[in-house]
C-alpha cells in the first residue's frame, strides 16, 4: 500500500474521529459484531465448522448476510442523526435558557433601577429621581430663561392618624393620597414622595405665580373628599409651600429649602398654601432648634401656665378658666402655644406636655379652692392624648390627689381629633364623662363631625371658633353661623362658649343671642395664677367682669 493511500486512510480516520458521534460509532461496532457472529454461524451450519473458506463462502452465497452487511451504514446514519437531533435540542435548550436568563437579568436590572429611583410604597419618584429632574429643570430654566416652581406638600396631623390607626392604615392613606396627586398634575410635571408624609411637586415650565397657585388649589381640591380606609373615613388636609424660580432661588437646593420653609409657614398659619417670603426664613432655623430643646424644656420646668377667664353671661361672674401653656425660653423669651404645640405633636412629646399641664393646672385649682376661689378649669387635649389608654387613670388620679370634683375639669378637643378614629375616641370620652368630667368641643364650626355623631357623644359644651366671633360685625354670614351654633347647642342640651370676644359689639351680641359663657381679651387677657386670683376676687366684690 502506497504512502499516499495510507495518508488518505489516516486523514479519513481523523475526520471520522473528529466528526462522528459516539452514538454512530457504537452503532457501527454493534453492526460489525453482528455481521461477524452471523457469518460464523452460517459457516458452522453449512460446513459443520468455522473455517476461512466457509466464512468467505457464506458471505458470497447468503443473501441475508448481504443485507446485514449494510447495517453498519444504517447504524452509522441513525446514530449520527440521533446525535444531531440531540445536539440541536440541547443547543435550542441552551439558547432558550440563555435568552430566559438574559431576560431575567434585564428585568432584575430594570427593577433595581426602578427601585433606586422610585418609592416602593406609592410608586412615585423618590428623592434620587426628583433631584435628577430638579437639576435638569433648573439647567433648562437657566438656559432658556423659563419660569418654574417647586412645591412641598405635607399632610396635616398625619402623625396623629398614623398613631391612632396604625402604620398599615397610614401607608394605605399615603397610597391613596399619591393616586390623587398623580391624577391632579399634568404629565409634564413631577410629583415625588420625598419621605414620610411629605411630597414634592416640580412644575418645570410656568407662566408665572398664578400657575403655581392654580396647581396648589387643584391639589387641595383633590384632597377634599374623604379617604376610605375600610372601617374609617378620614378628612385629610395638607399644607403646601411654593418657591419660584428665579425669584426665590437659582439652584435646586435653594428652591427645595425655601418651598419647605413656606410649607411650615402655611401649616402654622393654617392657610392651606403659601408662597415663600424672606421673613419666613427667620423662623426656619429657630424651629429646628426648638424641636431639639423641647424635651429639655420639660425637664427644666421652662413651661408655664396662664389662665384666661370664662365668664358666665347670666351671673356676669368668672366661673372657669382655660389653661394656656407658654414656653419661657432662655433665649427667645416667651413662646406661644401655637408655635411649640405643633412641634410637640409632630415629635410625639405632646402626651408629656399634656400630662405636665394637667398636673400643674389641677394643682393650681386645688390651691385656689383651698383659698376660697372655686373655679372650673379647661385643658386642651390632642388626638394622641385622646387615644392614650392611660389618660383616664391619669386624669382621675390627679383629681383625687388634689381633692377636686370631676365636674371642675373640662377637657377640650377639636372635632377633627375626634373624627380621626371615632370609635376609639368615643369610647375614651364616654369613660371620662362617666366619672363626671365634662367634655367640650373646641373651635366648633371648623371641623368635619356630623351632627348625627355629635348627638351621641357625651359632650356638655361647644366653643364657637373665634374666627366667627371676631368677624361677626363685618361678616353677616359669620354672624348667622354664630347664631345657628348657639341654637344648635341649646337644642342638644349643651352649654355654648363664645371665644375670641375682642370688642364690645361681640360681647353685647353674644349676650343677646343667649350664649352661656364668654372669653376673650375684651374681658381679660390670659393671666398668671396670682394675677388671676386677684382679678377674680376683685370682680367677685363688684360682681362685674367688665365696665361697659
Amino acid at each position: 500500500m502506497s504512502h499516499s493511500t495510507l495518508q488518505v486512510l489516516s486523514d479519513n480516520v481523523k475526520l471520522l474521529k473528529a466528526s462522528a458521534s459516539k452514538h454512530a460509532i457504537y452503532g457501527v461496532l454493534i453492526a460489525v459484531m453482528a455481521i461477524v457472529v452471523a457469518t460464523f454461524m452460517v459457516s458452522f451450519v453449512e460446513h459443520g465448522e468455522v473455517t476461512l473458506d466457509g466464512i468467505v463462502n457464506a458471505q458470497k452465497t447468503n443473501v441475508a448476510l448481504w443485507l446485514l452487511n449494510l447495517s453498519p451504514f444504517g447504524f452509522a446514519f441513525w446514530g449520527q442523526y440521533v446525535s444531531n437531533v440531540m445536539a440541536f435540542q440541547a443547543g435550542a435548550m441552551v439558547v432558550d435558557q440563555t435568552n430566559e436568563l438574559r431576560a431575567q437579568a434585564q428585568a432584575i436590572e430594570r427593577r433595581a433601577t426602578y427601585e433606586v429611583t422610585h418609592d416602593r410604597l406609592t410608586n412615585l419618584p423618590n428623592r434620587v429621581l426628583l433631584q435628577d429632574r430638579l437639576d435638569q429643570a433648573v439647567h433648562i430654566a437657566h438656559r432658556d430663561q423659563l419660569n418654574m416652581a417647586v412645591m412641598v406638600m405635607d399632610l396635616d396631623r398625619f402623625k396623629e392618624i398614623n398613631d391612632a390607626l396604625g402604620r398599615d392604615q397610614g401607608d394605605r392613606l399615603l397610597r391613596q393620597v399619591a393616586a390623587r396627586l398623580k391624577a391632579a398634575v399634568q404629565e409634564t410635571e413631577t410629583i415625588a414622595r420625598s419621605g414620610g408624609d411629605e411630597f414634592v411637586l416640580l412644575l418645570p415650565k410656568i407662566s408665572g405665580e398664578q400657575d403655581a397657585i392654580h396647581t396648589a388649589v387643584n391639589i387641595s381640591n383633590a384632597l377634599k373628599a374623604a379617604f376610605d380606609l375600610g372601617q374609617s373615613k378620614l378628612d385629610v388636609q395638607a399644607s403646601i409651600g411654593i418657591a419660584l424660580f428665579p425669584e426665590h432661588g437659582s439652584s435646586a437646593e435653594d428652591l427645595l429649602q425655601r418651598a419647605e420653609v413656606a410649607m411650615y409657614s402655611a401649616k402654622q398659619e393654617k392657610s392651606g398654601y403659601t408662597i415663600y417670603e424672606d421673613k419666613q426664613e427667620i423662623n426656619s432655623p429657630r424651629r429646628v432648634t426648638l424641636v431639639g430643646e423641647l424635651r429639655q424644656a420639660l425637664e427644666r420646668d421652662e413651661l408655664l401656665l396662664q389662665y384666661q377667664p370664662k365668664v358666665d353671661v347670666k351671673s356676669n361672674q368668672v366661673t372657669a378658666v382655660e389653661v394656656l401653656s407658654r414656653w419661657r425660653h432662655p433665649r427667645h423669651g416667651v413662646i406661644p402655644p401655637e408655635e411649640f404645640i405643633p412641634l410637640a405633636e409632630r415629635t410625639g412629646l405632646i402626651k408629656i406636655v399634656t400630662a405636665w399641664v394637667l398636673k400643674k393646672a389641677l394643682h393650681q385649682i386645688g390651691e385656689w379652692s383651698r383659698a376660697g376661689i372655686e373655679l372650673g378649669v379647661s385643658v386642651n387635649i390632642s388626638t394622641q392624648d385622646l387615644h392614650d389608654q392611660e389618660l383616664y387613670d391619669r386624669v382621675t388620679g390627679l383629681l383625687a390627689a388634689n381633692r377636686l370634683d370631676a365636674s371642675q375639669l373640662v377637657l377640650e378637643m377639636t372635632e377633627t381629633s375626634i373624627m380621626i378614629d371615632k370609635e376609639r375616641a368615643t369610647n375614651m370620652l364616654q369613660r371620662l364623662a362617666s366619672s363626671g368630667i365634662r367634655i367640650s368641643i373646641d373651635d366648633f364650626g371648623t371641623g368635619y363631625s356630623s351632627l348625627a355623631h355629635l348627638s351621641v357623644l357625651p359632650v356638655k359644651e361647644i366653643k364657637i371658633d373665634k374666627s366667627f366671633v371676631i368677624d361677626m360685625q363685618d361678616n353677616p354670614k359669620h354672624a348667622n353661623i354664630v347664631h345657628a351654633i348657639i341654637d344648635l347647642g341649646h337644642n342638644l342640651n349643651m352649654k355654648v362658649v363664645g371665644e375670641g370676644v375682642e370688642s364690645e359689639y361681640a360681647y353685647r351680641e353674644l349676650q343677646r343671642l343667649r350664649c352661656d359663657s364668654l372669653q376673650g381679651e375684651y374681658l381679660s387677657k390670659p393671666l398668671m395664677a396670682d394675677e388671676l386670683a386677684a382679678w377674680v376676687l376683685d370682680t367677685s366684690r363688684t360682681r362685674k367682669v367688665h365696665s361697659i
